[in-house]
């Protein structure tokens, strides 16, 4: 049996959670509040150098990190990564624009919003700037497709709602971006998140 280290507020372990879940795999959670300082023990570091989570430990022993690392990993075989190479690097593109372009903004910005209870006029504009650009280039996919690659979820819807479904908590209006509401639910639907 695997288990899975991670922090139920966090959008990057909840992907990790929802796949498990979604497939019927058999796992144990072991909450890891980020803010406790467990993930700077020496216990964890020596299991995942990077001290974040989410983090898995596979039952031979084997740890691996990086939530789309991870998902990636556990989707291999399932509908979730497309068979086609093209789609497959399509949905690829957009796991890493996730943790690039997308994850720094809104979830920082909802980190500082909802948990460090920073007010609006504390947040640095240029993270909402980005956020806001991130959504729009989801809108703009959106308006076009049901999902962000092909005809059905992938890991990229996956990984991008984790977070954008969240985007109120750091003071993103969604009410502008029509497409995302409509596609946060499908994907809701799709992977049994509630």
């Amino acid at each position: 049996m695997l288990t899975v280290y991670g922090d139920v507020r966090s959008g990057n372990c909840l992907k990790v959670k929802w796949l498990l879940d979604r497939l019927g795999h058999d796992y144990r959670w072991a909450e890891t509040d980020v803010m406790s300082g467990r993930t700077r023990s020496t216990e964890f570091l020596e299991m995942n150098p990077a001290g974040q989570v989410p983090a898995v430990l596979f039952g031979d022993g084997r740890a691996l990190a990086q939530s789309n690392a991870i998902i990636g990993y556990l989707g291999e075989g399932t509908a979730y990564v497309p068979a086609d190479p093209w789609d497959r690097a399509k949905m690829y593109e957009w796991l890493f624009w996730e943790q690039y372009s997308h994850e720094p903004y809104i979830a920082v910005v909802r980190f500082q919003r909802a948990f460090l209870g920073k007010p609006a006029s504390e947040i640095e504009p240029r993270l909402m700037e980005r956020g806001e650009a991130a959504l729009a280039r989801m809108e703009a996919a959106l308006t076009q497709a049901d999902w962000l690659v092909g005809d059905g979820p992938t890991l990229a819807d996956l990984a991008l709602v984790a977070y954008t479904r969240w985007a109120h908590e750091g003071g993103f209006d969604l009410g502008s971006f029509p497409a995302i509401r409509r596609w946060i639910g499908r994907v809701e639907a799709a992977f049994g998140i509630s």
